[in-house]
Formats: C-alpha cells, sequence, structure tokens
C-alpha cells in the first residue's frame, strides 16, 4: 500500500474497555527509553515484556541504532533480564540493506559508512560491503557507527557525487550516551549532503521501511508501536497507520507532548510500559475541564491544573494512565482551539510524585497489576 495512504493524523486518544495489549498481535518496542535508559534496564520493564509475551504476544524490539548486530543488541537485553532471542530485534541496517537490495542486483559491491551491523546486513542480501569509492561500488549505504570518521565519510561523498543509490539508516540528529547527547547520524548525512547536493533514501524510523522490515521478519497483523520519542516512534506509527502508545520513560516529557502536531500525536500514552495492562478509558469534556477516573483537569490562563476527586482508589497503574490521559486530552483541545501550548507543570509535578510511590510500592511488592 503507498505510503501516503497509510499515513493519518491524530487528534484525540484511543480508549480501550480491556486491557490495552489485548487488541494487537505484535508489539514493536523501541528500546533506549523504554526497554533501559543507559547502561540499566528501566524499572519492571523485563518483567512487563515477559507479561506480554505471556499474553500471547508478539515483542520484537526495533531500534534505529545501525551500529550492531541484532545478536549483539539481544545480548545486552538478556543481559539485562530481558527475554530476547537474536530473531527478536530488528535494526535500521537490516531495514537499509532490503532497500539496498531492492535497487541494485545481487553480487553488487555496496560501500558501507557506518558499522558491523550494516555490513552483515548487506550480506544477508548477497551484497558486498567495501569501504572505498575507488572499488567502484553500485551503491553507498550509511549508518551511524563510532569509528565513522573523515576518511571514510569523503569516500562516501565521492560515491554519492557518481549518482550511485545512497540510503541511509535513519536521519536522527543526536544519539544519547552515557556522557550527554552526541552527535548522531544525521548530522554525518548532512556532511555528505552538503558535499553532494543530494539526499538519500532514508530507512529507519521514521519512514515505513522498519516497519515493513519488522513485519517481514516476526509477522503480525495488528501491531502497536511503542516507543518514547515524537518524531521517531509516533510519527512513523502514523505514517504506516498504526496504532502507538507513547511512554515517558524516555525523551518525550508532557510539557512536548502538550505541543504535538497532528501527525505526531500518539493514539495511547502512558508514564510507563505499564499502560499495556490495564483500559484506557475515554476522557469526558465537561465545560472547560476534562474528566478521567478520578481526574479533573482545566485549563485556566494556557496553564494546566489538576484536582483528584474522592472515588475509590482504582488500580495504581490505571490510576497514572487517567492522570495522563485526561491532562494530554485538555492540552490538545486548547492546542488546537488557540494555537497555544499549555504548560503542563503541574499535572508534570503530581506524575513524578505518584511515579516515585509506585516505584516504593513495587520495591515493597505490592505494586498493584
Amino acid at each position: 500500500m503507498p505510503d501516503s495512504i497509510r499515513s493519518r493524523p491524530v487528534f484525540v486518544l484511543q480508549s480501550t474497555a480491556v486491557a490495552l495489549w489485548h487488541g494487537y498481535d505484535v508489539a514493536m518496542v523501541d528500546l533506549d527509553g523504554v526497554v533501559y535508559r543507559g547502561g540499566a534496564a528501566l524499572a519492571s520493564a523485563p518483567e512487563r515484556l515477559t507479561q506480554l509475551r505471556g499474553h500471547g504476544l508478539t515483542v520484537a524490539f526495533v531500534t534505529n541504532n545501525a551500529s550492531r548486530t541484532p545478536a549483539a543488541v539481544a545480548a545486552q537485553l538478556r543481559a539485562l533480564g530481558v527475554d530476547a532471542a537474536d530473531a527478536d530485534v530488528v535494526t535500521s541496517a537490516q531495514a537499509a540493506a532490503r532497500v539496498v537490495a531492492g535497487m541494485v542486483p545481487a553480487g553488487s559491491r555496496v560501500l558501507v559508512v557506518g558499522g558491523e551491523g550494516l555490513r552483515q546486513a548487506l550480506l544477508e542480501h548477497r551484497l558486498i560491503p567495501i569501504a572505498s569509492a575507488e572499488d567502484d561500488p553500485a551503491a553507498v549505504v550509511q549508518g551511524f557507527a563510532p569509528e565513522v570518521g573523515w576518511a571514510l565519510l569523503a569516500e562516501a561523498a565521492y560515491a554519492v557525487a557518481a549518482e550511485v543509490p545512497w540510503v541511509a539508516s535513519n536521519l536522527d540528529q543526536t544519539l544519547p550516551t552515557e556522557r550527554g547527547i552526541a552527535p548522531g547520524n544525521g548530522t554525518l548525512v548532512a556532511a555528505v549532503a552538503a558535499t553532494s547536493q543530494r539526499m538519500p533514501v532514508v530507512a529507519g524510523k521514521p519512514e515505513p521501511a522498519l516497519f515493513d522490515e519488522t513485519v517481514i521478519r516476526v509477522g503480525g497483523n495488528c501491531p502497536l508501536i511503542v516507543g518514547d520519542r515524537l518524531d521517531t516512534d509516533v510519527a512513523g506509527a502514523n505514517r504506516v497507520g498504526a496504532d502507538s502508545l507513547l511512554v515517558l520513560t524516555g525523551v518525550t516529557d508532557l510539557d512536548r507532548l502538550a505541543a504535538a502536531t497532528p501527525l505526531e500525536r500518539p493514539t495511547f500514552v502512558s508514564a510507563d510500559l505499564g499502560g499495556l495492562e490495564v483500559p484506557h478509558l475515554p476522557p469526558v469534556v465537561d465545560g472547560t475541564g476534562v474528566t478521567c477516573g478520578q481526574w479533573r483537569v482545566e485549563v485556566v490562563d494556557h496553564e494546566l491544573w489538576v484536582e483528584r476527586g474522592r472515588a475509590a482508589e482504582p488500580p495504581a497503574e490505571r490510576d497514572v494512565v487517567d492522570l495522563v490521559r485526561a491532562a494530554v486530552t485538555a492540552a490538545w483541545r486548547h492546542l488546537d482551539s488557540n494555537q497555544v501550548a499549555v504548560s503542563m507543570s503541574t499535572a508534570s509535578a503530581r506524575l513524578h510524585e505518584m511515579m516515585q510511590g509506585h516505584a516504593g510500592r513495587a520495591d515493597e511488592g505490592t505494586l498493584d497489576e
């Protein structure tokens, strides 16, 4: 199906009367900011993913990082306590290699500007990785790797200037590291683009190729895309017409979500992966406010105010989801009507307080499921 036909905007959050996972047969889960942060697994993430598999869902780990092989990524996940086979991991390198394979004959030489992940992915499609433009490449494929420097970028520029096909694993401008934010593959692609006055075909999120690659490898008819980034995970889901769950354990906070445009809005939102295990109740719009579960929010002078009702306590996970859904619904209504984003500082503070409390109850073994 053409990508323009699959693409769709999101104006309001969707609702479910049962736990969110019920509606899907495969979860396409992003890694950094969803499963782990830095070198440590996020709280309860391994257990949540095991629960999903117990429900019968296929879990695929889908990453824009093209530097490592699926086997290396799966080994890291297992070391963090996540049940992951090599075949459960799908990378932008694999998607990029399939795109290249559709452009050139089998046995062609392809200049690799990247790491082992790209080289192995090309070999899978019977393409020959090379490192010099002097070896007459039929195409160029580019993805992030720490070892990419000026010399390899120059080789790419020479080959791209000769008008051969050029495929990039992704255009991510930044790369989170333990020391801070570093330049991502998009900055390296920009160097070649500036030199050659060309732009590559892109395989990774938010483009459809990586999601299509995941379906080819793991199957599924009704996927849910789970991620922490609006511009890659969520925008990519909307581009292929799939539902998405945005979790707030990574780079996106409530203020960024409140200002999201319809093409970068998720269909569901939760503080963390616990949102997969609970219903997502429909927010009720009442005059100037929005109510969901115990929570009522109102926008006053472009600021969101939060009030909690006195109803009986719902399960802990659903209480968090209800708060986020009420806040986001009110924020999007205000943005769409007034073209002004609201401040979510009060809702963010309340959410942080609740998540700290849930973490404490989880440590004590009493977190509601």
